[in-house]
């Protein structure tokens, strides 16, 4: 018996990936995140499959789950939204498997901030203007950051930010940003991203907080602030520049690698 562990993707059911598709159809039970997890990938479920919500569950509750199923020789797949790798909650439920002595596989799905940049139709790097992408949150009920894990010491790199689960503090995050990438840098909120209610907000951190009072967002949305979100007049990449010499393509002359 295994647990296999899928991100089930941002929202919309056609991003699950195939592999994932593929152990829904084969587990005779499936506990999925109903919140944030499209019921539509249910159907993959096969016929007379235990289906369970897990939203309103504990942790031990869950355990219990995993447990019956191990019991009856039963294959579970367990659906979490985006991927496996951030914020998923995974972590603590492989624990309690390795205690149970019960196997598990982890599939990875489409993350959250990759679905909202192709929302937003923009590339999160950008040559010489923004080459780092940071993910992070703010503290909050669910668990608290490290003291050194604070926007302000993410901020002092000019790095591109992507804010999770912190829709909440928004006033916060244009305050503690608003010092080092000043009032006029780039924000974008995108909220549901490939839900069918997906919605974007586009302004800076100046303008932010009352757009956001004019049109309330409650949970579900992904703030980037960071320059890059509106280049244009940038450099372009070398990549495929004739003068770029790499494995795969001679050029016309030294090329920085």
């Amino acid at each position: 018996m295994t647990v296999h562990f899928i991100g089930a993707g941002p929202g919309a059911a056609d991003l699950i990936t195939v592999r994932g598709r593929d152990l829904i159809a084969r587990c005779p039970v499936c506990l999925f995140a109903g919140s944030i997890v499209p019921r539509e990938l249910l159907d993959y479920c096969p016929e007379g499959a235990r289906i369970v919500d897990t939203a309103s569950l504990s942790l031990d509750e869950i355990e219990a789950e995993y447990i019956a199923a191990q019991k009856a020789g039963q294959d579970v797949a367990r659906l979490h939204s985006g991927d496996l790798s951030v914020w998923s909650a995974v972590a603590e439920q492989m624990r309690r498997l390795d205690r149970l002595g019960i196997d598990y596989t982890l599939t990875p799905g489409v993350p959250s901030f990759a679905a909202a940049a192709a929302a937003l139709k923009r590339e999160l790097t950008i040559p010489e203007v923004a080459q780092s992408l940071i993910l992070t949150r703010v503290s909050g009920r669910a668990s608290k950051m490290s003291e050194r894990e604070n926007l302000a010491n993410f901020a002092a790199t000019g790095a591109t930010l992507a804010i999770h689960l912190a829709i909440h503090a928004l006033d916060k995050i244009v305050s503690e940003l608003t010092p080092f990438y000043g009032a006029d840098c780039p924000v974008a909120i995108v909220v549901k991203a490939t839900w069918p209610d997906e919605k974007i907000l586009r302004g800076t951190l100046s303008t932010i907080t009352a757009q956001v009072a004019a049109e309330p967002i409650e949970r579900t949305a992904l703030i980037f602030v960071g320059p890059g979100l509106q280049a244009e007049d940038f450099r372009e990449s070398a990549l495929y520049s004739t003068d770029y010499v790499r494995r795969f393509r001679s050029g016309k002359g030294d090329a920085d690698v």
